[in-house]
């Protein structure tokens, strides 16, 4: 009965040029879609947590308007940076898994057919 070995554990598995990966055009794209969801959520995330700090520090009496009971806009709206943080990284989960994981589960089907082994497969 004849075993299989697994991708690269032989003496013939080919070397992978990791220059050329990274050149790949799998690569590329997919590092243009991670960019193009990091940068602008970034900076929206940025600009919303800084706009919360400028009214934290100069607009006292907006920020200190009762809306119910003890609850003031400016407790409202720290509270909604939380909530902010949690919804970014959900929808990145949720980008990543229909726009990223597809690309990435591709190339790396392909670097595995030249022989290159994930980490754990290696002890």
């Amino acid at each position: 009965m004849a075993t299989q070995q697994p991708a690269g554990s032989g003496a013939h598995a080919a070397p992978v040029d990791f220059r050329e990966v990274q050149k790949s055009p799998e690569l590329q794209e997919l590092r243009k879609r991670q960019r193009s969801f990091i940068f602008p959520m970034a900076v929206l995330f940025l600009l919303w947590y800084f706009a919360y700090v400028l009214l934290a520090d100069y607009a006292h009496d907006f920020m200190s308007t009762q809306v119910w009971d003890n609850i003031n806009i400016g407790l409202i709206l720290g509270l909604l940076q939380f909530v902010t943080t949690f919804g970014i990284t959900m929808w990145y989960v949720s980008y990543a898994n229909r726009r990223m994981d597809p690309i990435a589960a591709d190339l790396r089907e392909k670097l595995e057919a030249k022989g290159v082994r994930r980490p754990e497969e290696t002890k």
